[in-house]
């Protein structure tokens, strides 16, 4: 995969996870185990930038794992039955689709 292709999907990646937090900002009563994977991924989508600076392949592959497991727990929390909007559920799995896309295509 291309630089200009890993940026180009680390920017869907950022823009999904903004998504994602946006939609956890609208929810009431949102579980608090959701609430923290999306603020941990936010912080995490923080960093893509910094790691892209890096032009290093391990860690662009590590920081893309750690956020796919998270974006994995989040999607679990969402499919447990509990009462949320369609647009968190939608986000999430927005977010954790583009996560699991790139995480394979870097492998």
């Amino acid at each position: 995969m291309g630089e200009q292709e890993i940026r180009s999907r680390l920017d869907s990646i950022r823009l999904a996870v903004a998504q994602a937090a946006h939609a956890l900002s609208a929810e009431r009563h949102l579980p608090g185990e959701l609430r923290d994977y999306i603020q941990k991924l936010d912080r995490q989508s923080d960093r893509i930038g910094e790691i892209l600076a890096l032009r290093d392949p391990l860690r662009i592959a590590k920081l893309v794992a750690d956020m796919e497991l998270l974006g994995a727990r989040a999607r679990r929390v969402c499919t447990s039955g509990l009462p949320l909007s369609g647009q968190m559920k939608s986000a999430v799995n927005h977010m954790h689709n583009e996560l699991i896309e790139f995480k394979q295509h870097l492998h």
